[in-house]
């Protein structure tokens, strides 16, 4: 699939990463979103003092990081994990997953049409993704049908290949509200 992301971070991004090495002074991470290495110094692992530096990250560990520093001419980066919030975190976490998950009806649909991924991304998932985001594109195939996809310009069979793939895949939960209205 084409590659979407920029080269490198940006500055108070939050990123996906793997612990890959722990020392004392700190940890190195491969960044998954992006296939670079950053530095996690001890500083910037707890608020709090650290005794044993393994009793927060350990090696193979995802952790989600906040880019402090981004030095392109020497290739560092420096990480905090003490900087995200819980609910940051929490919301980084699930835009990964649906990231992931969409990739991978993008593929189903490709396999459903007999096409290569990039020529169904170049063709209809660009558009999606710029429109509604990709997952959000799966979702909208669902509650709205095809169509939806139809009116932003996307050839009706790979539409229908959306629709068929997120019916398949997705399973939106409907919830009801229930209230009362008083006018006065």
């Amino acid at each position: 699939m084409a590659e979407r992301k920029p080269e490198w971070p940006e500055v108070g991004d939050l990123v996906i990463a793997t612990i890959e090495t722990v020392t004392d002074y700190g940890a190195y991470a491969k960044l998954d979103e992006y296939g670079k290495r950053g530095l996690l110094h001890v500083s910037e692992i707890s608020s709090s003092w650290i005794r044993n530096i393994r009793d927060f990250v350990r090696e193979g560990q995802k952790v989600v990081l906040k880019v402090l520093r981004v030095d392109t001419e020497k290739g560092h980066i420096d990480l905090s994990l003490r900087r995200v919030t819980k609910r940051e975190k929490i919301e980084k976490i699930k835009l990964w997953k649906q990231g992931r998950k969409a990739e991978s009806l993008l593929r189903d649909v490709a396999e459903k049409l007999g096409l290569p991924v990039e020529e169904v991304y170049a063709k209809a998932g660009a558009l999606v993704e710029e429109k509604y985001g990709l997952y959000e594109g799966f979702e909208k195939t669902i509650t709205e049908g095809p169509e939806v996809l139809m009116k932003i310009g996307i050839p009706e069979n790979f539409a229908k290949a959306f629709a068929e793939v997120a019916a398949e895949r997705i399973h939106v939960k409907l919830v009801k509200v229930k209230g009362i209205l008083e006018v006065r």
